[in-house]
């Protein structure tokens, strides 16, 4: 399917699939995130209870995300996650698994000369500090099926985050982007911005922007485990960003950094499609932090 993914549980347990692809707009990665209140049931007993478990204080934000980080998710990916991978791949040739801490490999052997911007690994990063609600199951199917006729390909039907917390949960990424400068920007980084546009060309829009409580949940989980600062060293205040409007157009060297990002990709060939132009995306994205203003 597609490069990478993020798992959570449905309801109190099991797995949940947070899945762009599922809705045909954000073509490059996914990603896989196990529930908090599956994983750390411990932990979230007595947490401030909303679309997710925020713990109760800024020193019980440390000892959880430390104690999720460092013990209960890489415990849960050696002993349960990857030797599931590992039984799936008995057999098969020119292809191995490795677990990290935080991340499952399933290394192939190319059939063409490996990309200098993408290698040939199939990389499963997991987060496990949200809920990864709301969700709904929904149908998931492989893209090659687009473009192989007379090969059935499997299809799944996990649990995947709906497109509206997709949507906030990268538009705050990108906000972030922004307001620290080219100093924040890691490889791949403008998938986030391109992705905004495809949900935005996908008319998803005003669903987006009437989910508020979507935003501010995000908002406050971010506040809780991803705080950040701005270029002038300051506590980046995801609520006070949403509220305000988030800036998803960078300027100056952060501008060039993202195109040259950008551009890396395109030549690499990640994208599954012909490309808009970098700046046709940074239009569309102009377009959304205008429509974010309340």
């Amino acid at each position: 399917m597609r490069n990478e993914s993020r798992k959570s549980g449905s309801g109190r347990g099991g797995k949940k699939s947070v899945a762009e692809k599922r809705y045909g707009a954000c073509r490059l990665l996914l990603h896989l995130t196990y529930d908090i209140r599956a994983l750390a049931p411990g932990l979230v007993a007595n947490s401030l209870q909303g679309l997710d478990a925020i713990p109760p204080s800024r020193s019980q934000e440390k000892k959880w995300s430390d104690e999720i980080r460092k013990e209960l998710l890489p415990a849960w990916l050696r002993e349960q996650a990857h030797p599931i991978v590992e039984a799936a791949l008995i057999g098969m040739t020119g292809v191995r698994s490795r677990v990290t801490e935080s991340c499952i490999f399933i290394d192939y052997d190319p059939l063409l000369a490996p990309s200098r911007y993408a290698a040939p690994s199939v990389m499963l990063e997991f987060g496990a500090r949200s809920t990864g609600e709301p969700s709904s199951v929904r149908l998931v199917q492989c893209d090659m099926q687009d473009f192989i006729q007379n090969v059935s390909f499997p299809v799944a039907n996990p649990r995947v985050m709906e497109i509206e917390r997709i949507f906030w949960e990268k538009a705050t990424a990108a906000h972030v982007y922004c307001v620290q400068g080219e100093a924040g920007l890691s490889q791949r980084f403008s998938r986030h911005f391109y992705d905004l546009a495809r949900l935005d060309e996908a008319g998803y829009l005003p669903s987006v922007l009437k989910a508020w409580e979507v935003a501010e949940a995000v908002a406050v989980h971010k506040n809780a485990f991803f705080a950040e600062k701005d270029a002038t060293g300051n506590r980046i205040d995801y609520l006070a960003a949403v509220r305000d409007g988030l800036i998803l157009v960078p300027t100056g060297n952060a501008y060039d950094a993202l195109r040259a990002d950008y551009q890396r990709m395109v030549q690499e060939r990640l994208f599954i499609d012909e490309a808009e132009s970098f700046e046709e995306t940074m239009t569309r994205c102009g377009q959304i932090q205008q429509k974010l203003k309340r």
